[in-house]
């Protein structure tokens, strides 16, 4: 069956950097353009950055340009959110999401000092 699973999540001061990792399984995922989300508490579910199943394309929330970077290994199945220079205003449960429709778990970030 198809799974997601987020890892990399946890707790970093303002300025500071993580990385998300998605391991995904039980579809051909190089022909699956893929995404991060965030919902904090309280809020809606938004899109953070997508990627095309090649990798050749990237699309992020303007809340997050130049400080977030969407990557993709098609040949380890793993989709990455490089997270830099984070705010408070990061702080979120993170999931993975298929363009096909599946969802990961979820992985808290928060940020404060």
């Amino acid at each position: 069956q198809v799974q997601l699973v987020e890892s990399g999540g946890g707790l970093v001061q303002p300025g500071g950097s993580l990385r998300l990792s998605c391991a995904a399984s039980g579809f051909t995922f190089s022909s699956v353009a893929m995404s991060w989300y965030r919902q904090a508490p309280g809020k809606e579910r938004e899109l953070v950055a997508a990627i095309t199943f090649s990798g050749g394309s990237t699309n992020y929330a303007d809340s997050v340009k130049g400080r977030f970077t969407i990557s993709r290994d098609n040949a380890k199945n793993m989709v990455y959110l490089q997270m830099n220079s984070l705010k408070p205003e990061d702080t979120a449960v993170y999931y993975c999401h298929a363009a096909s429709g599946s969802w990961g778990q979820g992985t808290q970030v928060t940020v404060s000092s």
